[in-house]
Order: structure tokens, then sequence, then C-alpha cells
């Protein structure tokens, strides 16, 4: 055995064993220096415990970015079987499928490819009409999302980035979706490349030089379905997949935002936390919106490719029109005056009236939302951390710009098909399209105006049930023969029979089946660790 020998000042020696010592010295030190195992082995579950025990408020308009990343996923999963069958190829041959009405006919071989995942392979039109429907909804719930983001205020600091990268993804999503009904190279959206050709051909000085790079040569050229290919299987999944990772990443950096309410401060978060009632109720959301897809794929015909035949460069398809959330282009377009603008260079500069609705606008409408939330912090003078949402009705002036900003859109929707209106009820085309630029300029200020009084008349509203009380239906007679109905006060009343509660913006109750006591939330992950204690005596609406 080793044995250490020391000494002390007065001489004394003392025998000392190392075991003995190290054992003293181990229970002496701290407890993190004698467990560095143990400890390596907890750090890491601290910030996926900081995750699961994430509180996330609970409302219905909360699932809109939900349903557009489970749409996406969806998106993901039948891209990835039809890519295994289509062939991106321009060139020609003869087509021998088991579609009997164009049987024989000279087709490219993306076309073919399209009518063998619909008729020859199996499952393939399911998966086909479940990918373009999943499409659909993408860009309707994304449209959901940015405008509830918009008319509750949540892009207020610190989201201003996350409404941006939104943004991005909402135009990515939107150009996908373009190049994936565009590479199909039939009759349809042969006229829809005809209007890309068009488009890019009206920008000044270089639009000559992109189209013969984009097309490869003369319309229809022979490289525009395999480009169209690539970036619509490769590089524009990949950048909206990054962007929604951004996305996901801002939302769980950034504290959740809740609608106004009892106990609801900027301080705190009401709501489930992420595991395990979120999480099971997001599984039950995904199950949800892969059946509503499924369904719609296998019972409603979609996008039949096989009834518009082929595509020709000299043929364009009877009242075709491009998908739902493209039609405001295209109703630009049609809307625009034929006002040729002519620059002073060399000989004159002619620069083509689409130009304006198909590259100014759009132009316009990606950078207008981007910089709205800087404007309209500048314009309040606010620069401070928000948590709470804002109802629309009380922020008017943003309420009314949005519904401005919907109308406008609807307008140029509408009037996208004015050819098809026109033919339907025997109108002039000429005659819709004048009626078409009187409602561009006069419906949205109509709708600016109208939605700034409704906001006005619901603040109101809320501040007369705020002071006299809830309307409880019950109507009593007065001793000199009038009649009054019975208000329940939300507090005690004052000495002039008002209550003295303020509009702090929260909701307020309209009916008496409304005014229910709360319980304080119950403490505890999976089990309570508290008793719940007594009522808090607040209010709260039938949210």
């Amino acid at each position: 055995m080793n044995v250490r020998t020391t000494t002390e000042a007065s001489g004394i020696e003392h025998r000392v064993d190392p075991a003995t010592e190290r054992r003293r010295r181990d229970r002496a030190a701290p407890p993190g220096r004698t467990t560095p195992a143990s400890d390596e082995r907890r750090r890491p579950a601290t910030p996926l415990r900081g995750v699961l025990n994430r509180v996330l408020p609970e409302h219905w308009s909360f699932l809109l970015g939900e349903i557009a990343l489970y749409s996406l996923v969806t998106l993901v999963v039948t891209g990835v079987f039809l890519a295994v069958f289509f062939e991106p190829s321009m060139d020609e041959i003869v087509y021998d499928g088991s579609y009997t009405p164009l049987r024989g006919t000279p087709m490219s071989e993306a076309y073919a490819s399209t009518l063998d995942i619909s008729f020859d392979v199996r499952g393939g039109l399911l998966i086909r009409q479940m990918h373009h429907w999943a499409s659909m909804l993408f860009i309707a719930s994304i449209i959901a999302y940015l405008l509830r983001v918009f008319f509750t205020g949540a892009f207020r600091k610190p989201r201003k980035l996350k409404w941006i990268v939104g943004l991005l993804v909402f135009w990515v999503g939107l150009f996908t979706s373009y190049t994936g009904y565009m590479k199909l190279d039939d009759g349809l959206s042969a006229s829809g490349l005809r209007v890309l050709w068009s488009i890019t051909l009206s920008v000044p000085v270089v639009g000559t030089w992109l189209t013969s790079t984009l097309f490869g040569g003369e319309f229809p050229g022979e490289v525009i379905i395999g480009r169209f290919y690539i970036l619509h299987v490769l590089l524009l999944p990949a950048l909206l997949l990054a962007l929604v990772a951004v996305l996901i990443g801002l939302r769980l950096r950034h504290k959740p935002a809740q609608w106004p309410g009892a106990g609801r401060t900027n301080a705190n978060v009401v709501g489930d936390r992420l595991f395990p009632r979120y999480a099971v109720k997001q599984v039950g959301l995904f199950v949800l919106v892969f059946g509503v897809i499924a369904l719609l794929g296998g019972l409603v015909q979609v996008n039949p490719v096989w009834l518009f035949g082929p595509s020709h460069g000299a043929v364009a398809a009877s009242a075709s029109q491009p998908a739902w959330y493209l039609m405001f282009l295209d109703g630009a377009v049609r809307l625009m005056p034929p006002w040729e603008v002519t620059l002073p260079i060399g000989n004159g500069y002619a620069i083509a009236p689409t130009f304006w609705p198909a590259v100014v606008l759009p132009t316009i409408l990606v950078g207008l939302p981007m910089v709205y939330p800087l404007l309209e912090a500048r314009m309040r003078r606010d620069d401070r951390e928000h948590h709470l949402l804002e109802r629309p009705r009380d922020v008017p002036m943003r309420t009314a710009l949005g519904a401005m900003a919907i109308t406008f859109y609807l307008v140029l929707t509408v009037f996208g098909a004015s050819d098809v209106i026109a033919f339907t009820f025997d109108v002039s085309t000429n005659a819709m399209t004048w009626a078409g630029r009187v409602a561009l300029l006069l419906l949205p200020p109509v709708a600016y105006w109208i939605t700034y009084r409704i906001c006005l008349g619901l603040q109101q509203h809320d501040r007369e049930v705020l002071a006299h009380g809830v309307e409880t239906g019950i109507i009593r007679r007065l001793p000199h023969g009038g009649y009054l109905e019975v208000r329940q006060p939300l507090a005690p009343p004052g000495p002039d029979g008002r209550t003295k509660l303020p509009y702090t913006g929260q909701p307020v109750p309209k009916k008496v089946n409304h005014l229910v006591t709360l319980r304080p939330a119950i403490k505890g992950f999976l089990t309570p660790t508290d008793p719940p204690g007594p009522p808090s005596g607040h209010w709260r609406t039938g949210e």
C-alpha cells in the first residue's frame, strides 16, 4: 500500500492513506465536479425540455400556417412520386398509350408522360390530382395566414423579419406552382408560355436577351420544359423548404403572439404546452389535411390535361385561364390601356403597355408589403415589442387598407375572365374592359371608407357594453308607462349608472351566457401539481 507522510508545523508526522484522502476530497468538492459524466448526459436534455415545455396559445386562426405546412409536406411526398415517371423533354413522339382519342397524335414526351401517369401508372391520376389540390390549398392557406398576420398586427416588432420571410414563402410558392403546370406542355400551358414570352419581351433594353435566353430561341423553343422541370423539382423546392425552416426557427425564437384577454399580457403566454396536448392536436390536423386532399384528389377532377390536347406554338386554347391565384395578373394586363411610352433614345425607344401591369405592378406588390411594417411603425411612432395581437376593429386605418387591397385584387381577378363573362352573358368585351377600369378606380376607395366606418361602429358598440352592460333581453315597464331593457353590468356601476371599465381592445361579451367565471390555470406538466383555486371572477368571450 502506498502511504504518504505529512509533517505539521508542530513536528508531528501523520501517515495518510491516498484512497482516504481522495474520498475526503471528493466529498468536499461541489457535486458538479464529482459527476461530470452525469452532467454531460443531462445537458442535451435542457434545450429539448425547453422546446417541449413551450406554451402556445390556442385560436383557430393560428392553424392557418400549420395547414400550409402540412399541404407543403403533401406536395413534397406526391411530387417525389410524380418526378419518377415524368419525362421533361420537348422531343416529338407519336402517342401510343391508353387514352384512345389521342392515340396516334404527335406530341412532346413531356405531355405523353403526363398522359401515362394519368392512365397507365397505378394510382398515378390520384397522386397527380392530390398534388394539384395540395398546391392550391398551400397557396390559399398562405394567403389566409398572411392576411391574419396583417390584420392582427402580428408583423410588429420583433416579428418584422418573420413577416418578410412569410411573404417570400408566398411568392416562391406561387412561382413554383406556375412552373409546375407550365411544364406539362398541354394546350392550356402553351397559352401560359406565350403570355410569359410576351411579358419577358416587354422588359426594356434586356427583354429580347431575356426571352432568347429563357426559351433558347424563338417561341416555343426546345429547352423551356427541361429548365422549368429543374426549377420545379429541385431549385425552387429547396429554396421554399429553406424559407419554411427559417420561418419555423423565427417562430421558436420569438415569444408566441396571442389574442388579448383576461390574464394575458405582453409578459406571459396562455395556452397549451407543445407536448403532449398541442403535438397531439397537430398530428390530428395533419391527418385531417392529408385526408381532405386525398378525398379531393380521388373525387373531384382537376386539370384534365387530356381534354386540352398537346401544345402547338401557333394555337391558343379557347377561354384559357390561369390558376385562380394568378388571374389578377391576367386581369391587370387586360385592363391596362394601350399606352405606349416612347423614350427619346436614338430614334425613339418604345416601352410596351404590357410592361406596366405585368412587370411593374408585381414588383410593387412584392416590395410594398415588405416595407409596410416599417412605415406603420414610423407613422405610429411605435418601436416597442408587441406580443398581444390587435383586433382589426381597433386599428381602423390598417384594416381599411387591407380591405382596399383585397378589393383591388378581387377586381383584377374577376376581370381576368372578362372574355368568358362577355361570351357567357352576351356582353361586349369592350364594355367589360371599361367596366373593369372604372371598378378598379372606384371600388377600392369605397371599400376603404366602408371598412373604416364599420371598425369605428364596432368600437363604439364595445364601449357602450362596457359603460351600460350586456343586453339581457328582459323588458321592464316603468311606472309612467315607458319600457326599458334591463342590462347586466360588467362591474359595479357608479353614481351615474355607468361602469368605469376602460376600453383596452379585449373582446367584450355581447350575451349574458358569455359572462362566466374562470378558474386559474392548473400548473403541472402531465399531472397537476397544485389543487385548482377558486374562480378568478374574470369575464370572457365565447372564443
